[in-house]
């Protein structure tokens, strides 16, 4: 393509000024057809490098030359594939919009990429507005520093810590600074993520520094409310960094000057290093309790507690997880002799490390939950072993997080909070049988596949009548109608999709929740058999 006709196209893409500045985007269309505006690898805070580096972010309030917001942005640094676009100056926004020039400004959902804080970002191939944007809303997906660049902290003044929340907080201002002139709401912000997405949604809801910043929440399958209280720093994965890397680990000082000298490549591709057994622990990094050292804090205090004292900023609420979650997690023990072996012969050593159980845990809890999940017997490679030690992940990992975290809100918050098992199968998966290359159960992140276009690893659902196509219609049903009333049930005619869709709000005593599957229904009391035993294991009062 010569310069000229490349230019002339660059002319006939969209242009927005907003108070910061102006951006040059591009065309997309979604699977209906409809042409929209994409705006893509806005830089929103300073390149985290350099002196920046394990700084809170430094946000950019103008632009003084055009931004060419044409192509996605780098993903932070992370373990990825020879020639996938990595790079620490990664703090960057996208921004997709029916028409800047809406006659009446759209919901915006602002969505927060799962990943575990390790991995994954806000990019097109991973985050796709292709099926959302078929709804009236505007789109917002963004990169935070995952990792140890996003969540490393030595518990003083060298490394308060949460720096990746930070970077949060500082996408959802610019929102608010510039949303209005791509045609979205400023007063009506969703904020939704998925898995470490779905832990900071509830984050945000209790931080100081974002309140204000958004309206509504969708948390789906996380939930940072765990077993035991958070942490105020997390200095053994700080010192365990620095050994990974050659290090010095005898002060905070030392730790943080010699990895401000190592490569953003080498900081990302330690991520492997981390793991103990098999892969895992999958959760490493988390949220902690800043000490107050003068700066500004993400968290004064424990999330439980804020809910608790009703100390939190509460938004109508959708919270959620999958029937599976984490079920795959069983066969890569199972599969492997050396890695069941090693299970079996070291239960009261692996099961913390495996299932995410806080160090101080006893013989005792780790061999109740043998008991209750295997009967007490040793693992075999079986079906009724794998579905319960996949049991044993998911309710681990997600479960009962997301369990604990819904009846607490169910009983502090003054807002409606709706609660779903996504339980529907359709022609792909995040797990897929590797002999039938079919999926099996409906696994962790499956419901994204029918919100979002993830082109890193599935086709497009292509409109028709098959089911898969009926589920992104509802997915996005359902979230368009509850980021612009806050309630996901219908309003007369507005989304036939829902018109069967009765999903009352769960309470206390009346813990009703909808489930996805072929058709919506409602039940009660999601997984509450096996919950008794986490609960009394890691009793709270609620």
């Amino acid at each position: 393509m010569s310069a000229e006709s490349n230019s002339s196209i660059l002319e006939d893409n969209p242009v927005v000024t907003t108070p910061s500045g102006s951006f040059r985007g591009t065309w997309m269309e979604t699977r209906r057809g409809r042409r929209f505006e994409a705006y893509r690898g806005i830089r929103y805070a300073e390149a985290p490098v350099g002196k920046l580096r394990f700084q809170p972010p430094k946000p950019i309030l103008h632009y003084d030359d055009e931004v060419d917001a044409t192509e996605d942005g780098p993903a932070c640094p992370q373990p990825a594939p020879v020639g996938y676009y990595i790079d620490e100056d990664c703090l960057t926004i996208n921004v997709y919009t029916p028409s800047h020039d809406s006659k009446e400004p759209l919901p915006v959902i602002f969505f927060i990429h799962a990943g575990g804080y390790y991995s994954m970002s806000g990019r097109s191939d991973l985050a796709g507005p292709h099926y959302l944007l078929d709804r009236d809303i505007v789109l917002v997906t963004i990169n935070y520093r995952i990792g140890s660049l996003g969540f490393l902290s030595t518990g003083d003044a060298v490394a308060p810590g949460n720096n990746g929340f930070k970077d949060q907080v500082v996408a959802l201002r610019w929102v608010q600074r510039n949303i209005l002139s791509f045609g979205g709401d400023p007063n009506l912000v969703t904020i939704a993520g998925c898995s470490a997405g779905s832990s900071s949604v509830l984050l945000h809801m209790v931080s100081p520094m974002s309140q204000g910043l958004f309206h509504r929440g969708i948390s789906i399958s996380g939930s940072p409310i765990t077993k035991v209280p958070l942490s105020q720093d997390m200095l053994d994965l700080a010192q365990k960094q620095a050994q990974i890397l050659n290090c010095p680990t005898n002060s905070p000082e030392a730790i943080v000057e010699c990895l401000k000298t190592k490569s953003a490549k080498q900081m990302g591709d330690s991520l492997t290093s981390f793991y103990v057994f098999g892969s895992d622990p999958l959760l490493i990094w988390s949220p902690i309790v800043e000490p107050d050292l003068g700066q500004e804090r993400f968290l004064t205090m424990e999330p439980m507690e804020a809910i608790r004292k009703g100390k939190m900023h509460a938004v109508p609420f959708i919270i959620s997880r999958t029937t599976d979650e984490f079920f795959w997690k069983a066969f890569t023990v199972l599969k492997n002799e050396t890695l069941l072996n090693t299970m079996n012969d070291e239960w009261e050593r692996i099961a913390p490390i495996s299932f995410a159980l806080p160090p101080e845990n006893s013989a005792e809890t780790v061999n109740r939950l043998k008991q209750e999940y295997f009967g007490g017997k040793r693992l075999v490679n079986d079906e009724s072993t794998a579905k319960a030690l996949g049991n044993l992940y998911g309710d681990t990992l997600i479960g009962f997080p997301v369990h604990r975290m819904a009846n607490l809100m169910c009983r502090h918050s003054p807002h409606k909070v709706f609660y779903y098992e996504f339980a529907y199968i359709g022609d792909h998966s995040h797990y897929e049988d590797p002999v039938t290359k079919k999926p099996t159960a409906a696994a962790h992140h499956d419901d994204l596949i029918y919100l979002f276009t993830l082109s890193y690893q599935f086709p497009t659902i292509q409109v028709s009548d098959s089911k898969d196509s009926q589920m992104v219609d509802k997915m996005t049903a359902v979230w368009s109608n509850f980021a612009k009333y806050g309630d996901p049930n219908p309003r007369g005619p507005e989304y036939p999709e829902l018109s069967s869709l009765h999903w009352p709000p769960m309470t206390p005593t009346d813990r009703q929740y909808l489930r996805f599957g072929d058709e919506f229904s409602v039940h009660e009391n999601l997984f509450e058999d096996r919950m008794k035993t986490w609960e009394e294991l890691y009793s709270v009062l609620y």
